[in-house]
């Protein structure tokens, strides 16, 4: 689908003022996923766009960097813990061939396509720093902002201002790191970097090392160093919930999870979730066991972690103390000797440098964004943030709906409720956060990526009615709710449809199986369980008549089934006793 990867070198577009005059100019900050396909849709619905990156590739925070400092946020051996078929954008999904999960280099590769696919690297000025974004002298009127920007390459002050209709920021939020700080941190004579600068094993060989963190990153440098080390221990507050990337039969984990998973109480998922993942390994025998249940923090995905730790080449320990110049001693009491470096996997503090505090200030993590993009304050909706989330999935998709949504909105095509409805909305997510995480800087922006696609694409109009589909193409119907929740779904109606949509639907699964049978494998036939087939088809049928009587909503339809199936185990019961 996508062809061969042929290098395309980036070039420097310096004369943005061949953007039309007669179509809104918008700019966009950022040439990562986000920037991508916020270009992409901006182009898609007639806007004139023009993004602004400081380095000059693609790619953002996937881009591997062998200079610390330079590049994105990834080390070396960075593998992506979404699975292709739920992180690919909605009409341009990942070709068959390509790894369930890729190496950065690979998510590197898909950017370039897409970007080359959709023609939009005439619209990026590369080696571009930006300053400051302020609001334009007739903006009370009009709207518009002034940007400040300057040749990232050049050691010159050289300052241009350009005025735009719109911005949609592309930065991410994973550029300014943050350290802990704990006793004794000056006076401890080994290493002591972040993770944000961690590129490889390089120069930890035979090390005793200190990972400290629980979160991905964390878990991924220290099974990485664990095979190079002497020994490594890895420090954690909580404790964690570990997923494997692996579901049942190998399937990728986050194939597993649909819309119809997603409708089932938590409480009943949860204990269920808990169950298995300590059938995997017991997290309380290996000194992971959070304090907190699964849902109540964001996934730490690793495959190899429970296996480093059984073979003694990772050792858990609590958080730090204090430090010596050469030893650590824990909050359990505990003191290990003789450490030679630490690497601090403390996670990132977003911010808008080039904005005032006074357009959108950002404290502990927290910041006031309707649905994590407009500043509800601001008299225009022309100053838009795009990906600033944490999902529970693949942050590709999230930006592009978001992206589809700020572009009908800066085209007038969609409205914003009132100041006061947004801060409702607002308050209203902080407190269903608060109910569900635990207190962190890294769940202040959490989401359910099915719960807010649905949310956004409700305000496109493009989320699938799945109502009508259980009636003009079942099959359908049943791979969107009872499959995976890919991207492809919608694209299915509303605005800018694919007509591949459904096709790729259709192949999610067979995608993964081509990727990872590489070797032909005659079938065995095996005798099938009629029983459990015909269960599952009664099961399906009843949820969709309950959810066609409840007028399209799942939840309800299965609500009422479980109090059908409770009356009459109930009824049974007391005929049984009687």
């Amino acid at each position: 689908f996508l062809g061969a990867f042929t290098p395309t070198l980036p070039r420097r577009i310096t004369e943005i003022d061949k953007i039309t005059n007669d179509k809104m100019k918008v700019a966009i900050i950022g040439a990562g996923c986000s920037g991508l396909t916020s270009l992409k849709e901006c182009l898609d619905e007639g806007i004139e766009a023009v993004i602004f990156e400081k380095e000059n590739h693609v790619g953002g925070l996937w881009r591997f960097a062998e200079e610390v400092g330079k590049g994105g946020t990834v080390y070396r051996s960075t593998i992506i813990n979404t699975s292709k078929e739920a992180m690919c954008f909605s009409d341009f999904p990942i070709p068959k061939d390509y790894a369930p999960y890729m190496h950065n280099t690979s998510v590197i590769e898909y950017f370039e396509s897409y970007a080359r696919n959709f023609n939009l690297y005439k619209y990026i000025q590369f080696n571009t720093y930006v300053h400051q974004i302020t609001p334009a002298s007739d903006y009370q009127e009009t709207g518009r902002w002034d940007i400040t920007t300057s040749p990232a390459d050049s050691s010159t002050d050289e300052k241009v201002t350009t005025t735009f209709d719109a911005v949609m920021i592309c930065s991410g939020h994973h550029w300014e790191y943050r350290m802990p700080s704990f006793e004794g941190m000056d006076k401890f004579k080994g290493k002591q970097i972040h993770s944000y600068n961690y590129k490889d094993y390089y120069g930890f060989e035979n090390k005793r090392v200190v990972v400290v963190g629980i979160g991905n990153s964390a878990v991924d440098v220290a099974c990485e160093l664990s095979h190079h080390c002497s020994q490594v221990y890895l420090s954690t507050r909580r404790g964690a919930w570990v997923f494997s990337r692996m579901g049942p039969g190998g399937t990728p984990i986050d194939m597993q999870f649909n819309r119809f998973l997603n409708c089932i109480p938590s409480s009943f998922v949860k204990n269920l979730l808990e169950n298995t993942l300590n059938t995997r390994f017991d997290h309380a025998k290996y000194g992971l066991a959070p304090t907190h249940d699964v849902f109540a923090g964001h996934p730490t995905i690793s495959d190899e972690l429970p296996v480093r730790i059984i073979c003694g080449a990772i050792k858990a320990k609590a958080n730090i103390a204090r430090l010596g110049e050469r030893d650590i001693e824990f909050t359990d009491g505990t003191v290990e000797k003789d450490i030679d470096a630490i690497v601090y996997c403390t996670g990132y503090k977003f911010g808008f440098a080039f904005l005032d505090p006074s357009v959108v200030e950002v404290s502990d993590n927290k910041c006031d964004l309707y649905k994590y993009v407009f500043p509800p304050h601001l008299k225009h909706p022309t100053l838009a943030m795009v990906g600033f989330i944490q999902p529970l999935g693949a942050i590709m998709p999230v930006s592009e709906m978001q992206a589809r949504w700020i572009t009908r909105v800066f085209n007038k095509k969609a409205s914003l409720p009132s100041e006061a409805e947004m801060m409702a909305d607002i308050e209203k997510k902080r407190r269903h956060m608060a109910s569900i995480y635990v207190d962190s800087p890294r769940h202040t922006i959490q989401i359910n990526f099915v719960e807010f696609m649905d949310e956004i694409a409700n305000l496109i109009g493009c989320k699938p009615n799945f109502l009508s589909m259980m009636f003009t193409d079942p099959k359908l119907a049943w791979k969107c709710v009872f499959g995976p929740c890919t991207p492809p779904q919608f694209r299915l109606r509303g605005p800018h449809p694919w007509d591949g949509a459904r096709q790729a639907i259709e192949d999610a699964v067979a995608n993964i199986d081509d990727a990872t049978c590489t070797r032909r494998v005659e079938k065995v036939e095996r005798k099938r369980n009629n029983t459990v087939r015909l269960l599952i088809w009664i099961f399906a049928l009843s949820t969709i008549y309950a959810t066609y009587r409840r007028g399209g909503n799942v939840r309800a339809g299965l609500a009422d089934i479980g109090e059908a199936i409770m009356s009459t185990f109930n009824r049974s019961k007391t005929f049984i006793t009687q």
